[in-house]
């Protein structure tokens, strides 16, 4: 695989050209948008310049709108007639993204295009568009378990980039993209991975989940403590649960746009049905059920675990619940420890 190296100015001009062709997507920092005030706000949106690409920090929100936007128009409907809008941008989309990132696209693709054996059609047109540059992710942030999760590593990826204070490597694996970088000075760099996080994560590994620990006490905790926010939903790379909705337009009933919009596990009337019937109305019990789903029944249906351990929802809860820490008291539960 061909590597090459640039300059902060010489990249800059690369990464112009290729806007000329593709639609590029990155970490960017929105200034004052954060959480507090004064704070930013790193998300991934589309780039205009390789200014706007955010390289130090790690994003709050994953890059997962770029194939499954927060609001969506489905199709528009008139009387019988029905239609598909275009997508925003028609080009073909590079987003640049880190291994677990990578691999969380692993996961989305098991939801949208393997489940039940039909794609999803909406997923399947922005995804057959997408390339990944990889972010080269050598140093942990604080609330990353990637290493325990194995998706610290990925070789799906289209070129890798190292990012230096005015340099940049490139490692290009997909060969239609090597001439975009070929006015870059050969180099060896070779993409390299973290190999070990603050946060250790023991995973549990068994077949079947032992009918006590549904009822078990570990969960109280979260009935007191979690606020429904969200937001562990919503900033997580593997979250796919949406809600679906017909608007209608003022001048004729019959004509209007279907949606789909962001929904999660952990917000009310997420389990809402018909009747008046609701499920998992307390906290704890929504905490558990996220809590299996992403350690225990994904896997027993793809055989892979749907967390990849990016850590953004210890990062953005605003009650400081770890999820981290809840996968190890459900192992040490299943050992017979202590796990209040």
């Amino acid at each position: 695989m061909p590597s090459f190296t640039f300059s902060g100015e010489a990249f800059a001009s690369a990464f112009a050209s290729l806007g000329e062709t593709y639609a590029l997507w990155g970490p960017k920092r929105l200034r004052g948008r954060g959480r507090f005030f004064g704070t930013d706000l790193i998300t991934y949106a589309p780039l205009q310049s390789f200014d706007e690409l955010e390289t130090d920090e790690k994003s709050a929100m994953s890059p997962k709108s770029v194939v499954f936007p927060p609001d969506e128009t489905l199709f528009y409907f008139t009387g019988d007639q029905f239609s598909e809008p275009p997508l925003e941008d028609e080009r073909e989309t590079i987003v640049f993204l880190r291994p677990c990132d990578i691999n969380g696209f692993r996961r989305l693709d098991a939801m949208f295009l393997e489940n039940g054996g039909i794609p999803d059609p909406f997923y399947r047109r922005r995804r057959e568009k997408l390339h990944f540059f990889m972010i080269e992710c050598r140093e942990s942030f604080e609330n990353c378990f990637c290493v325990s999760m194995g998706s610290n590593t990925t070789e799906n990826y289209a070129a890798a980039f190292r990012f230096g204070e005015d340099s940049v490597e490139v490692e290009v694996k997909d060969p239609r993209f090597a001439q975009d970088f070929s006015s870059g000075a050969p180099s060896g760099f070779s993409a390299e991975f973290v190999k070990e996080n603050f946060k250790k994560v023991t995973v549990p590994d068994v077949d079947e989940m032992p009918p006590e620990l549904f009822s078990s006490p570990l969960w109280d905790e979260y009935e007191s403590r979690c606020i429904s926010c969200g937001r562990c939903n919503t900033s997580c790379v593997t979250c796919t649960c949406f809600s679906s909705l017909d608007l209608f337009y003022s001048d004729s009933r019959s004509c209007g746009e279907r949606r789909r919009v962001w929904d999660g596990c952990h917000l009310d009337g997420f389990t809402d049905m018909a009747g008046g019937h609701s499920f998992r109305k307390k906290k704890s019990e929504r905490m558990r059920f996220k809590t299996f789903h992403k350690i225990y029944d994904f896997r027993k249906r793809f055989g892979f675990h749907m967390c990849v351990g990016c850590g953004r929802c210890d990062d953005v809860c605003p009650e400081y619940i770890s999820f981290s820490e809840c996968i190890n008291r459900v192992s040490e539960a299943l050992k017979g420890g202590d796990a209040k």
